[in-house]
């Protein structure tokens, strides 16, 4: 989708059961950059971790890291990752609802986010930077990776109006730029994206 509140109904978790185009069995080139220049730092919440490349790097990178997603399908394969990498004691995988952050009980240092902002409209998006809000300690980032409706290609993508629109009173964009996001299938999936790295107030 993009720019509206309409949203075709994708049933993420049977997306799971195989290998979808945006799981490139590694971590995205854009976030690796991040974490290695200091802009994600401290304990690390991962929303919409998927089957957990991104999660898994911090961890070896040496951060504690949780990632949450509502797909059953992929925390069951990021779960078996940390096993089979030896990270099991530095990141947690667990099924959550990305609306309900503040049920963890926990405040992070950052809270990225790769292929999930780009998935809601203006509307829904407020109300997920609202989420955001409770999980995120003051000062810390929020780091977002997703498509660019720059593209137009089939898939979700989001533009800088909805970013904006996502982080106002309380926030502060540090940084919107273009960049890429790996897919398998660029022919299907846009590689067009936005970065989008913001601070909550003290």
């Amino acid at each position: 989708m993009s720019g509206d509140d309409s949203e075709e109904e994708f049933d993420f978790n049977d997306s799971y059961l195989g290998t979808p185009p945006w799981d490139i069995g590694r971590p995205q080139p854009a976030l690796v950059e991040l974490e290695a220049t200091g802009v994600i730092s401290g304990a690390v919440l991962d929303v919409g971790c998927g089957t957990g490349e991104n999660a898994l790097h911090y961890a070896d990178r040496g951060h504690s890291v949780l990632g949450v997603d509502a797909a059953e399908n992929a925390i069951a394969k990021a779960r078996e990752k940390a096993k089979n990498r030896g990270l099991s004691d530095r990141v947690r995988f667990e099924v959550h609802d990305a609306f309900d952050l503040a049920s963890l009980g926990e405040q992070f240092d950052t809270i990225t986010d790769c292929g999930l902002f780009h998935v809601f409209g203006s509307e829904v998006a407020v109300a997920y930077g609202e989420s955001l809000n409770t999980a995120l300690k003051p000062g810390g980032r929020y780091v977002m990776l997703g498509f660019s409706e720059r593209d137009g290609r089939i898939g979700p993508s989001t533009n800088e109006a909805i970013i904006r629109r996502a982080f106002g009173e309380g926030w502060r964009i540090d940084e919107i730029r273009e960049t890429t996001f790996e897919t398998t299938d660029p022919a299907m999936y846009n590689h067009h994206a936005l970065l989008a790295v913001v601070t909550k107030a003290n």
